[in-house]
């Protein structure tokens, strides 16, 4: 849910980058916080999960202009992919606006990205909230990785596996190198301030 600050005449907007353990989360954001201008982004903020790369979190706000007089201010979250991790997925999901969903590319993983968006699903209902109903976007990473003898899933087979119910925009990506990273970032983006600014500010109600 978006906090309005009407003292600071700022909206935040919670963006979780969500999907199974290794499939380039923090890789995108760490890629948009090195690329992003000190004067557009806010401190990052990492806890480092004990024996894994993954991050726990990253903290991101982006200025993206006013809406009804109101600065709108993006947070990007990670949530670590790991199964171990369920309860730290659910506490960073709360309150969340928009998502992204990273899969992996790799067909040995096939099942882990299916497995994790049910997951989602799941974990969204248990705070009331319907999945098809909010601001989402599908990152298909590593694509770089179709040229390599690595078995890999075609576009054709994720969009089969993670977007027949969804229908939502798809992105192919590199985040190691930050091709599709910004466009990923840019659709969610709009599709979340959007949403927020419909229900929460040109409505006149508040969350």
């Amino acid at each position: 849910m978006a906090l309005i600050d009407l003292n600071k005449k700022e909206v935040h907007c919670k963006i979780v980058y969500y999907g199974p353990g290794r499939c380039g989360k923090t890789t995108n954001l760490l890629h948009i916080y090195a690329t992003m201008n000190e004067q557009h982004r806010g401190k990052m903020l990492t806890i480092d999960t004990k024996g894994d790369r993954t991050l726990f979190f990253d903290l991101l706000p982006l200025n993206l202009g006013k809406i009804s007089g109101f600065d709108i201010r993006i947070q990007l979250y990670t949530v670590p992919g790991q199964v171990m991790y369920e309860a730290t997925r659910k506490l960073v999901l709360k309150g969340v606006d928009g998502l992204v969903f990273v899969a992996d590319p790799l067909r040995v993983r096939q099942a882990r990205n299916i497995e994790s968006l049910e997951g989602l699903r799941q974990n969204l209902l248990e705070m009331h909230l319907n999945l098809d109903a909010m601001p989402v976007v599908l990152q298909y990473n590593k694509r770089d990785l179709v040229d390599t003898p690595i078995p890999t899933l075609t576009v054709a087979e994720l969009d089969q596996d993670l977007n027949q119910t969804l229908k939502v925009p798809t992105f192919e990506a590199v985040a190691t190198t930050g091709l599709g990273v910004f466009e990923t970032l840019k659709e969610i983006s709009k599709r979340t301030v959007t949403n927020v600014a419909n229900k929460h500010l040109l409505s006149g109600r508040k969350p």
